[in-house]
């Protein structure tokens, strides 16, 4: 069992905190005055316990690409639970649920991603060792739909009411090769037109992603007639292609300022150690914080792949040729929203009324799509501790978690201004 929480009254953690240099229009300091935000903090950090136990419980869930089904279908059930209306699943697989505010705009978009990298059959179970769980999928993103759950019950516990409303959601297809169906579903179908303001709650710490990181995904397959490794030699081979096409992409020098990366993830074929394969596939990944830089990895890749297929047919003659098909499985468009933009400064603004170290990133998240819709949006981490992300060992620290999900409950509240 993990040690028991300590509560001590907002009002008594904060009293170190200058909140009163804070300007007057600091929307951070303004809402800490607010008797019921303060009472809505109150309640979030009492009830840490159980947002831990909501962490635990939605990862016990398997939600492995393209299968989120189960956990979804818990989660409406927690958004029900927490006295929202409209819970709903869209016909992507998202859940959502609103708080309807004064007004229905602004409109924000509060949300946690519910898949994980994980195939069918991993183990999920969540082991507790102090105030530390393990677990694949702990911090990323159980963690960060505990804390939407949280968000939501404290604002109806303590009544706060925002000017604007709050849509708070659980999405499909953040990880792997979900292609950001889920938030793309999202904006250009279930809430097209109407989200002003978008958050993901995504890993653990107390950062503020406001760069996204692009990227473009493809898988790559060489095909031919294959054959008997001994009595077919000299027929052009897939494998020997894919070695090419890898080795050649593998000399790329993309630029260190942006940042731009590139990896081939996974490899596949062939059907036996004495057979020409008949296929051989790859798998690429290319990322950068810039789109011009990324298009030009994407030319060189491109390249690579052609010279390969050119390179191995032209070894062989003319028989058994190649053919090469290009798939594109995955596209995070990358941008960035200003530092100086309102709604940085206002998760700036609430991280530092409560007395924690701003810390401005870059990553790739739902947030991208979004961004590259010019929807003002950012990605805020969901406090506590983590290691091991993507891993079987991925680690949770609970230790003042309460802090991340306090700042996530006055992030809603000031964006929903």
């Amino acid at each position: 069992m993990s040690r028991p929480h300590v509560f001590l009254p907002l009002t008594l953690v904060l009293a170190g905190v200058a909140v009163g240099a804070q300007t007057n229009d600091d929307v951070g300091a303004r809402l800490l005055r607010d008797a019921d935000v303060r009472a809505a903090l109150d309640a979030a950090q009492a009830e840490e316990s159980r947002t831990i136990d909501d962490q635990v419980r939605l990862c016990e869930i398997p939600a492995p690409p393209f299968k989120e089904g189960a956990r979804a279908q818990a989660f409406a059930d927690a958004l029900r639970a927490a006295g929202l209306n409209a819970v709903r699943i869209d016909g992507q697989g998202n859940v959502l649920g609103e708080r309807p505010g004064r007004a229905p705009r602004p409109h924000v978009v509060f949300s946690a991603h519910l898949d994980t990298i994980f195939p069918d059959g991993t183990n999920v179970m969540v082991s507790r060792q102090g105030v530390v769980l393990r677990g694949p999928g702990i911090g990323d993103d159980c963690r960060g739909l505990a804390v939407v759950l949280a968000v939501a019950r404290a604002l109806n516990r303590a009544g706060v009411q925002t000017p604007g409303t709050i849509t708070f959601a659980g999405t499909v297809g953040e990880e792997g090769l979900g292609d950001l169906r889920g938030v793309k579903a999202l904006f250009g179908d279930t809430l097209k037109g109407q989200i002003d303001r978008f958050v993901s709650v995504d890993g653990t710490g107390y950062g503020i992603t406001h760069v996204a990181v692009g990227s473009l995904r493809y898988r790559v397959t060489f095909s031919g007639p294959g054959g008997h490794s001994y009595g077919a030699f000299g027929t052009a081979n897939p494998v020997h292609a894919l070695g090419r096409a890898i080795a050649a992409f593998a000399d790329a020098r993309p630029p260190s300022d942006p940042k731009t990366t590139f990896s081939v993830g996974r490899i596949g074929g062939g059907t036996s150690v004495n057979a020409i394969a008949s296929e051989a596939w790859m798998e690429v990944d290319m990322r950068s914080v810039s789109q011009d830089a990324l298009h030009a990895l994407d030319t060189r890749f491109h390249e690579a792949v052609e010279r390969a297929l050119a390179e191995e047919n032209a070894r062989w003659g003319q028989r058994g040729r190649l053919t090469v098909s290009t798939t594109l499985v995955g596209d995070r468009p990358a941008g960035a929203v200003a530092a100086t933009s309102p709604i940085v400064e206002a998760a700036v603004s609430v991280t530092r009324a409560l007395g924690l170290p701003v810390e401005l990133t870059e990553g790739s998240t739902d947030a991208n799509l979004a961004i590259s819709l010019n929807i003002p949006a950012i990605t805020i981490d969901a406090g506590g501790a983590g290691t091991g992300s993507h891993t079987l060992e991925e680690r949770f620290d609970t230790t003042d978690s309460w802090r991340g999900t306090a700042r996530a409950l006055l992030a809603a509240i000031a964006l929903a201004q």
